[in-house]
């Protein structure tokens, strides 16, 4: 078991390094030059997954709350919480990174055109309606999350060493399941969606660039490529989601948690915000380029 905890602390430390790194990649981006809506999209998707990987249950945050002597109750509350609140802005924040995209890279004479010029605009009501509907969404955690108590008691659903779900009443139960479900298909509709238009859109700027230009002198754009990499993006992030929400969603209707199955979750939960950052480093011109400029004066410097 120990084994498994350590590919969980490093799958956990690998996730932070990338985003705090791709976190300040974008901070120097911004502030160099005009930030893009997307820019600032996948700005405040790498700042989530950061508080997501830390607030990963029982990997470090825990650690921090028992230096401070904190109590059990209020570190379960706070933690899951957190955590809660991090996996809906995740999903939420996922969508409009697929939506803002499709419509950056639509045709001057396509219905999505006319939204261009009002991008960052819409961005700012976007965020301050997603924060808030996700903290208040999720504060139910504050009234069916607390410390576990080691009693005979089999109401308690222990979840980490310390924390547990309380029994809630099963029509409660039944509507934030029922609401948790309605929403999360419904941003993975719009995600399969907007995914689908810009991969038929980048299908036809292919056939129609092959008519003007040889294959072997074909180059991809940077918008092409940015799309390329969200696609990519959207559909990991489905897949690890739902493979998540489905252990989540059993494991709470059937009232009890298996520490395999608690093992697997914690794995699938971290892998896309840990994924993630490293795909983005590694296709972003603008990053490799920064790190080809900073190698030379760090190898003078050693």
């Amino acid at each position: 078991m120990s084994s498994i905890k350590n590919v969980l602390y490093f799958q956990a430390g690998l996730g932070v390094l990338a985003n705090m790194f791709l976190l300040t990649s974008y901070s120097f981006t911004i502030s160099a030059h005009s930030p893009k809506p997307v820019d600032l999209i996948s700005c405040q998707l790498t700042f989530i997954h950061i508080i997501m990987v830390l607030t990963g249950w029982d990997i470090w945050l825990t650690d921090m709350f028992e230096l401070l002597n904190i109590e059990n109750d209020v570190k379960c509350k706070a933690t899951f919480y957190i955590n809660r609140v991090m996996r809906g802005l995740s999903i939420c924040t996922t969508c409009l990174l697929s939506v803002f995209q499709a419509v950056t890279i639509s045709p001057s004479a396509s219905l999505l055109a006319k939204f261009k010029h009002k991008l960052k605009k819409f961005i700012i009501y976007a965020f301050f309606y997603v924060w808030s509907f996700n903290l208040s969404f999720s504060s139910n955690q504050f009234f069916s999350v607390g410390a576990y108590t080691n009693l005979s008691e089999t109401s308690q659903m222990q979840v980490t060493n310390y924390c547990s779900h309380f029994p809630i009443n099963n029509i409660i139960r039944g509507l934030i399941l029922t609401v948790t479900t309605l929403r999360d298909v419904f941003l993975v509709g719009v995600m399969l969606s907007t995914s689908a238009y810009m991969v038929i859109f980048l299908f036809r700027h292919q056939r129609q660039c092959q008519h003007l230009h040889s294959i072997r002198k074909l180059r991809a754009s940077p918008e092409k490529k940015a799309t390329q990499i969200i696609l990519l993006q959207v559909v990991f992030f489905v897949v690890m989601y739902w493979v998540d929400f489905i252990i989540s969603s059993t494991s709470v209707l059937l009232w009890r948690y298996d520490p395999v199955i608690l093992t697997v979750q914690k794995f699938v939960m971290n892998a896309y915000p840990t994924i993630t950052p490293l795909v983005h480093i590694s296709s972003d011109d603008r990053i490799i380029n920064m790190l080809k400029n900073m190698w030379p004066k760090c190898y003078q410097a050693f």
